[in-house]
């Protein structure tokens, strides 16, 4: 029987066990699906090692970018954005080879261009953390121009959040939030951004998906913007996961 698993420390909440396992009772396939909760990144050799059986895995916070030097290959999209959140595992009688996909890519990419307008030419992400960079690589495949707003140290094309003023939530008509604020339990948090300027023309996407409806897209509802959260984002990244899995592309 085929396993499949999901590495990150702590797996407290994790979608992909649920989905995983769900799809696979429904569809009547012969496969498992587990956390594999590690508190080093250091113990994923071992992992591999003694779980033959598994052939693919998902990989959550904060394993993205550390998994990488234990892979073999990375596809295009997880060499560009130097995050993996897929693996797909080839073993043969002598050998195992590892190969690191970014499936984030094509969830957002697919979830948000149903939503996008001509006006959406500008795009503020709010975060600058591993889940921003699927963003910037997706909005750069779109043509979409993007700044950054941090509470870290600024690098190359991020701003503070009190830089956001009037003028850029006029011309950046795309706000993504690339955080953690508003997800369950907290759901009272919200990013600090100046949202009496939201008007009708503003989409907001929130990677968040618990709530349904965050603080940040409550706000950018009453002000008239389109909104939209991070569930089917999850979602489509998980198929595509299954597919590379399958097929090995």
């Amino acid at each position: 029987m085929k396993r499949y698993g999901l590495l990150g420390y702590p797996l407290t909440h994790s979608f992909s066990k649920r989905y995983f396992t769900e799809r696979f009772e429904n569809e009547k396939t012969a496969a498992t699906y587990e956390n594999f909760e590690i508190d080093s990144i250091e113990k994923f050799p071992q992992v591999v090692k003694d779980n033959p059986e598994v052939v693919g895995f998902n990989v959550t916070i904060p394993y993205k970018e550390q998994v990488i030097q234990y892979l073999d290959e990375l596809n295009d999209s997880a060499k560009e954005i130097g995050a993996v959140n897929t693996i797909r595992v080839t073993r043969t009688e002598n050998s195992i080879h590892l190969k690191g996909y970014n499936t984030d890519t094509f969830g957002f990419e697919s979830s948000l261009k149903p939503f996008l307008k001509d006006h959406h030419k500008k795009a503020l992400i709010l975060g600058t953390g591993g889940a921003s960079k699927a963003l910037k690589y997706v909005l750069g495949k779109l043509g979409i121009e993007y700044i950054s707003a941090s509470i870290e140290e600024l690098k190359e094309n991020e701003i503070r959040y009190e830089d956001i003023d009037e003028q850029m939530m006029n011309e950046r008509l795309l706000i993504i939030n690339a955080t953690p604020l508003g997800t369950y339990p907290k759901v009272e948090t919200f990013p600090n951004i100046p949202y009496e300027f939201i008007n009708g023309k503003h989409l907001l996407f929130d990677l968040v998906y618990n709530p349904e409806v965050t603080q940040f897209l409550a706000k950018g509802a009453a002000n008239g913007a389109t909104i939209k959260n991070g569930y089917e984002m999850l979602l489509n990244q998980a198929k595509r996961s299954y597919e590379i899995w399958q097929s090995g592309e």
